[in-house]
Protein backbone atom coordinates (compact mmCIF):
# COMPACT_ATOMS: atom_id res chain seq x y z
CA UNK A 1 0.00 0.00 0.00
CA UNK A 2 1.42 2.92 -1.09
CA UNK A 3 -0.50 6.05 0.67
CA UNK A 4 -0.61 5.19 4.63
CA UNK A 5 -3.66 4.84 6.46
CA UNK A 6 -3.32 7.89 8.85
CA UNK A 7 -1.90 10.70 9.57
CA UNK A 8 -0.17 11.81 12.60
CA UNK A 9 0.79 15.55 13.85
CA UNK A 10 2.93 16.90 16.54
CA UNK A 11 3.97 13.65 17.24
CA UNK A 12 6.75 15.01 19.43
CA UNK A 13 4.58 17.75 21.28
CA UNK A 14 5.06 17.20 24.87
CA UNK A 15 1.68 17.85 25.94
CA UNK A 16 -0.41 15.16 28.10
CA UNK A 17 -3.64 14.98 25.71
CA UNK A 18 -3.91 12.62 22.52
CA UNK A 19 -6.38 14.02 20.39
CA UNK A 20 -7.41 11.68 17.77
CA UNK A 21 -10.31 11.49 14.53
CA UNK A 22 -11.38 8.12 13.96
CA UNK A 23 -13.30 9.37 11.05
CA UNK A 24 -11.28 12.27 9.22
CA UNK A 25 -11.39 11.74 5.69
CA UNK A 26 -13.82 9.78 3.08
CA UNK A 27 -10.97 8.80 1.14
CA UNK A 28 -11.18 5.27 -0.80
CA UNK A 29 -7.90 3.71 -0.95
CA UNK A 30 -7.16 2.78 -4.44
CA UNK A 31 -6.78 -1.18 -3.35
CA UNK A 32 -10.40 -1.30 -2.59
CA UNK A 33 -12.49 -1.67 -6.11
CA UNK A 34 -10.44 0.57 -7.38
CA UNK A 35 -11.21 3.42 -5.22
CA UNK A 36 -14.51 3.89 -5.38
CA UNK A 37 -17.38 2.33 -3.07
CA UNK A 38 -19.81 2.76 -6.42
CA UNK A 39 -21.84 5.76 -4.55
CA UNK A 40 -22.81 9.23 -5.38
CA UNK A 41 -20.63 11.54 -4.68
CA UNK A 42 -22.84 14.05 -2.54
CA UNK A 43 -22.84 10.28 -0.65
CA UNK A 44 -19.46 10.17 -0.33
CA UNK A 45 -19.68 13.37 1.18
CA UNK A 46 -21.76 12.87 3.52
CA UNK A 47 -21.63 11.84 7.32
CA UNK A 48 -21.84 8.60 6.12
CA UNK A 49 -18.63 8.41 4.89
CA UNK A 50 -16.45 10.48 7.29
CA UNK A 51 -16.90 13.20 10.14
CA UNK A 52 -17.04 16.43 7.88
CA UNK A 53 -14.93 18.95 10.23
CA UNK A 54 -13.39 16.86 12.72
CA UNK A 55 -9.84 16.68 11.15
CA UNK A 56 -9.88 20.45 10.85
CA UNK A 57 -11.20 20.71 15.07
CA UNK A 58 -9.21 17.92 16.29
CA UNK A 59 -5.93 19.07 14.58
CA UNK A 60 -6.50 22.60 15.70
CA UNK A 61 -6.86 21.40 19.10
CA UNK A 62 -3.84 19.43 19.34
CA UNK A 63 -2.11 22.43 18.14
CA UNK A 64 -3.84 24.57 21.18
CA UNK A 65 -3.11 21.67 23.75
CA UNK A 66 0.77 21.38 22.18
CA UNK A 67 -0.35 17.21 22.04
CA UNK A 68 -0.25 15.02 19.13
CA UNK A 69 -3.08 14.12 16.71
CA UNK A 70 -3.63 11.22 15.04
CA UNK A 71 -6.59 11.15 12.07
CA UNK A 72 -7.26 7.85 10.18
CA UNK A 73 -6.89 8.49 6.45
CA UNK A 74 -9.62 6.12 4.88
CA UNK A 75 -13.28 6.36 4.90
CA UNK A 76 -15.65 4.53 7.31
CA UNK A 77 -17.38 2.96 4.87
CA UNK A 78 -14.06 0.97 3.81
CA UNK A 79 -14.13 -0.63 7.37
CA UNK A 80 -14.45 1.49 10.69
CA UNK A 81 -11.89 1.80 12.94
CA UNK A 82 -13.75 3.25 15.91
CA UNK A 83 -15.77 0.15 16.08
CA UNK A 84 -14.78 -3.68 17.90
CA UNK A 85 -13.61 -6.40 15.66
CA UNK A 86 -16.53 -8.19 15.96
CA UNK A 87 -18.91 -5.15 15.61
CA UNK A 88 -21.65 -6.00 12.81
CA UNK A 89 -21.62 -2.59 12.15
CA UNK A 90 -17.73 -2.46 11.31
CA UNK A 91 -18.09 -2.85 7.55
CA UNK A 92 -21.11 -1.17 6.38
CA UNK A 93 -23.77 -2.19 3.44
CA UNK A 94 -26.19 0.20 3.82
CA UNK A 95 -25.86 3.39 5.97
CA UNK A 96 -29.00 5.78 6.63
CA UNK A 97 -31.32 5.15 3.79
CA UNK A 98 -27.87 4.57 1.22
CA UNK A 99 -26.48 1.51 -0.41
CA UNK A 100 -22.89 0.07 -0.51
CA UNK A 101 -22.43 -0.97 -3.95
CA UNK A 102 -19.01 -2.28 -3.09
CA UNK A 103 -19.40 -3.52 0.01
CA UNK A 104 -22.45 -5.87 -1.13
CA UNK A 105 -19.82 -9.00 -1.63
CA UNK A 106 -17.58 -8.24 0.87
CA UNK A 107 -16.90 -11.35 2.80
CA UNK A 108 -15.11 -12.35 5.91
CA UNK A 109 -11.37 -12.47 4.04
CA UNK A 110 -12.23 -8.61 2.50
CA UNK A 111 -13.23 -7.92 5.81
CA UNK A 112 -9.58 -9.06 7.25
CA UNK A 113 -7.69 -7.87 3.98
CA UNK A 114 -8.91 -3.92 4.70
CA UNK A 115 -8.24 -4.39 8.33
CA UNK A 116 -4.98 -6.01 7.29
CA UNK A 117 -4.55 -2.68 5.18
CA UNK A 118 -5.90 0.11 7.18
CA UNK A 119 -7.71 -0.79 10.51
CA UNK A 120 -4.74 -2.55 12.25
CA UNK A 121 -1.81 0.04 11.38
CA UNK A 122 -4.22 2.71 12.59
CA UNK A 123 -5.05 1.23 15.99
CA UNK A 124 -0.90 -0.19 16.34
CA UNK A 125 -0.03 3.77 15.67
CA UNK A 126 -2.23 5.14 18.14
CA UNK A 127 -1.45 2.46 20.54
CA UNK A 128 2.43 3.55 20.16
CA UNK A 129 0.92 7.60 20.69
CA UNK A 130 -1.16 6.44 23.94
CA UNK A 131 2.03 5.05 25.84
CA UNK A 132 4.57 7.91 25.23
CA UNK A 133 3.45 9.06 28.61
CA UNK A 134 1.86 7.39 31.58
CA UNK A 135 -0.57 9.88 32.18
CA UNK A 136 -2.17 10.55 28.65
CA UNK A 137 -5.76 11.71 28.39
CA UNK A 138 -7.49 10.59 24.87
CA UNK A 139 -9.87 13.27 23.59
CA UNK A 140 -12.07 11.95 20.57
CA UNK A 141 -13.07 14.83 18.12
CA UNK A 142 -16.08 13.30 15.87
CA UNK A 143 -18.94 15.50 14.55
CA UNK A 144 -22.88 14.67 13.58
CA UNK A 145 -25.32 15.81 10.98
CA UNK A 146 -28.48 17.71 12.14
CA UNK A 147 -30.82 15.51 11.04
CA UNK A 148 -30.88 11.85 10.20
CA UNK A 149 -33.27 10.79 6.97
CA UNK A 150 -36.69 10.81 8.18
CA UNK A 151 -35.94 11.92 11.73
CA UNK A 152 -36.02 15.12 13.96
CA UNK A 153 -33.91 17.57 13.89
CA UNK A 154 -30.61 17.45 16.18
CA UNK A 155 -31.11 20.46 18.80
CA UNK A 156 -27.22 19.82 20.41
CA UNK A 157 -24.24 21.84 18.95
CA UNK A 158 -21.70 20.14 20.85
CA UNK A 159 -22.51 16.26 22.69
CA UNK A 160 -20.17 15.00 25.23
CA UNK A 161 -19.87 11.12 24.98
CA UNK A 162 -18.76 8.82 27.53
CA UNK A 163 -19.11 5.50 29.22
CA UNK A 164 -20.59 4.47 32.07
CA UNK A 165 -17.42 2.68 33.15
CA UNK A 166 -15.51 5.91 33.41
CA UNK A 167 -17.28 9.40 33.72
CA UNK A 168 -14.75 11.07 35.32
CA UNK A 169 -13.73 14.11 32.65
CA UNK A 170 -16.66 13.46 30.85
CA UNK A 171 -19.63 14.97 33.18
CA UNK A 172 -17.27 18.04 35.01
CA UNK A 173 -16.84 18.81 30.84
CA UNK A 174 -20.50 18.85 30.37
CA UNK A 175 -21.13 21.01 33.39
CA UNK A 176 -18.53 23.08 31.92
CA UNK A 177 -19.99 23.11 28.48
CA UNK A 178 -23.68 23.66 30.07
CA UNK A 179 -22.13 27.18 32.00
CA UNK A 180 -22.10 28.68 28.43
CA UNK A 181 -25.23 30.52 27.94
CA UNK A 182 -25.09 30.00 24.04
CA UNK A 183 -25.00 26.32 23.80
CA UNK A 184 -27.15 23.33 23.95
CA UNK A 185 -25.07 20.69 25.05
CA UNK A 186 -25.93 16.65 24.58
CA UNK A 187 -25.54 14.77 27.58
CA UNK A 188 -24.50 11.28 25.82
CA UNK A 189 -25.88 12.63 22.94
CA UNK A 190 -26.91 12.09 20.27
CA UNK A 191 -25.97 8.75 20.82
CA UNK A 192 -24.66 6.77 23.82
CA UNK A 193 -20.92 6.86 23.91
CA UNK A 194 -20.44 3.53 25.49
CA UNK A 195 -19.54 1.20 22.57
CA UNK A 196 -17.74 -2.19 23.86
CA UNK A 197 -14.59 -2.72 21.64
CA UNK A 198 -14.86 0.87 20.24
CA UNK A 199 -11.52 3.69 20.06
CA UNK A 200 -12.02 4.60 23.24
CA UNK A 201 -12.65 0.78 25.11
CA UNK A 202 -9.60 -0.05 23.18
CA UNK A 203 -7.06 2.48 24.20
CA UNK A 204 -8.67 4.59 27.20
CA UNK A 205 -11.56 2.62 29.16
CA UNK A 206 -8.78 -0.49 29.61
CA UNK A 207 -5.68 0.95 30.12
CA UNK A 208 -7.46 2.98 32.78
CA UNK A 209 -7.03 6.16 31.03
CA UNK A 210 -8.94 9.29 30.93
CA UNK A 211 -10.91 9.99 28.08
CA UNK A 212 -13.93 11.74 27.08
CA UNK A 213 -15.28 11.85 23.00
CA UNK A 214 -16.58 15.52 22.31
CA UNK A 215 -19.54 15.02 19.12
CA UNK A 216 -19.45 18.99 16.99
CA UNK A 217 -22.65 19.16 14.85
CA UNK A 218 -20.93 19.70 11.54
CA UNK A 219 -22.60 22.62 10.11
CA UNK A 220 -21.11 24.49 12.80
CA UNK A 221 -17.22 23.34 11.63
CA UNK A 222 -18.12 23.06 7.85
CA UNK A 223 -15.22 25.98 7.49
CA UNK A 224 -11.31 26.40 8.57
CA UNK A 225 -12.12 29.53 10.79
CA UNK A 226 -15.23 27.36 12.60
CA UNK A 227 -12.93 24.44 13.27
CA UNK A 228 -10.13 26.57 14.43
CA UNK A 229 -12.92 28.84 16.53
CA UNK A 230 -14.21 25.83 18.22
CA UNK A 231 -10.39 24.20 18.62
CA UNK A 232 -9.49 27.38 20.72
CA UNK A 233 -12.66 27.71 22.97
CA UNK A 234 -12.58 23.84 23.91
CA UNK A 235 -8.88 23.72 24.68
CA UNK A 236 -9.26 26.11 27.98
CA UNK A 237 -12.21 24.20 29.29
CA UNK A 238 -10.63 20.97 28.89
CA UNK A 239 -7.28 22.02 30.47
CA UNK A 240 -9.62 23.67 33.38
CA UNK A 241 -11.70 20.40 34.23
CA UNK A 242 -8.14 18.07 34.07
CA UNK A 243 -6.82 20.18 36.25
CA UNK A 244 -9.83 20.26 38.43
CA UNK A 245 -9.70 16.21 38.63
Amino acid sequence: MTHPPLQIDGADRPGRWLVTCDHATNRVPPEVNGGTLGIDPADMARHIAWDPGAAGVARALGRALDSPVICSDFSRLVIDPNRGEDDPTLLMKLYDGTIIPGNRHADAAERDRRMAMLYHPYHRALTELAARRDDTVIVAIHSFTPCLRGRRPRPWQIGILYSHLDERLSRPLIARLQAEADLCVGDNQPYSGHLPGDAIDRHALQPGRHNTLIELRNDLIATEAQQEAWALRLAPMLQEVLAGL
